[in-house]
């Protein structure tokens, strides 16, 4: 089955990440080239998957994927071990995804003319984020996911780094970024690319997390308050936005935390990591309780945002006055 990102209309799409000049794939489709002769950078195809990076300006490089390392996902984790993970209670819930990807489908189809097709970019999407199996499967006819990521994955399309994207201006009726922007350097940077490679009154929907502790490795540096992510979207007018993950996600996160802080010795980690999931999983279930609460806007594991491009930014006085917590 062939990569959509060859087809000709999102050929069309791609642009050079370092110069935003257009690029071509060659014969072959085993590597790109940038159109600019005073950049005239390649970029390379590993197993039919692009690899279009600004190599100065990222953390990762074309021989990463070349040789296939480890980037952000580990893909030498041991079966075994991932098996008997998956038997344990997980910690994490998130309550308000499924919803908030059909509001998200709704807002990007509102006007849509009957035939036409909206295009999708999903930064972070090789592999399937919770609760967008259905938004995938619902809308096969009228979207057009896009999904790109800096790890190989059943799902990656292209591989690409979110402070240089490859695409040119306005290239995208809608962008998801569903847990990535704590993984990410400068998510300032980031953010900016979206909305240049949004179109006008195009649709935004990111989550990312405020109470939690590191669980991306050495690829894990930013947490986000409510109006610390709002902020993050201020060239966007905001549609919705809350708590995704609430406080007893938060809660059950740091007891595991602390439990295994307890020791240096992976096994003894291993063994308390599956105790506090036996112990501490029922906390989550609070939290189709707790995240319509003012608290959880101050308390919560993590947010949503849910925005469109319109040409109007918010203000630090409107930021500020549109504080909604418990206090």
């Amino acid at each position: 089955m062939g990569n959509k990102i060859f087809d000709k209309e999102n050929l069309e799409l791609l642009c050079c990440p370092v110069c935003k000049t257009s690029i071509k794939v060659n014969e072959n489709k085993d590597f790109f080239k940038c159109l600019n002769e005073s950049c005239n950078v390649s970029f390379p195809v590993y197993n039919n998957i692009p690899c279009i990076l600004n190599e100065q300006n990222s953390i990762f490089s074309n021989e990463d994927f070349a040789r296939e390392n480890d980037t952000f996902f580990k893909l030498s984790e041991n079966k075994i071990l991932k098996t008997v993970k998956s038997a344990f209670p997980v910690l994490s819930l998130n309550v308000s995804t499924k919803v908030n990807y059909n509001s998200f489908a709704k807002n990007l189809l509102k006007d849509n003319i009957a035939g036409e097709k909206k295009k999708v970019l999903v930064l972070g999407g090789s592999v399937i984020g919770k609760g967008m199996s259905e938004i995938l499967a619902k809308y096969p006819d009228s979207i057009e996911f896009v999904e790109t990521d800096v790890s190989f994955g059943p799902r990656t399309m292209l591989i690409c780094d979110g402070h240089n994207l490859p695409f040119k201006d306005a290239s995208f009726d809608g962008i998801i970024v569903q847990a990535v922007l704590e993984h990410v350097l400068d998510p300032y940077a980031c953010v900016s690319e979206i909305h240049r490679v949004i179109k006008m009154d195009g649709i935004v929907y990111a989550e990312t997390p405020f109470m939690q502790q590191v669980h991306g490795r050495q690829f894990d540096f930013t947490r986000f308050t409510h109006l610390g992510h709002r902020r993050l979207f201020r060239h966007f007018e905001e549609l919705e936005s809350g708590a995704v993950c609430g406080p007893g996600m938060a809660l059950a996160w740091s007891y595991k935390y602390f439990l295994i802080s307890f020791s240096n010795n992976k096994s003894i980690r291993k063994v308390l990591d599956g105790f506090a999931r036996i112990t501490a999983f029922y906390l989550k279930y609070f939290d189709y309780f707790l995240t319509k609460k003012k608290g959880a806007l101050d308390a919560a594991s993590g947010y949503y945002f849910m925005g469109k491009k319109t040409g109007r930014t918010l203000t630090d006085k409107e930021l500020i006055n549109s504080y909604a917590g418990a206090f």
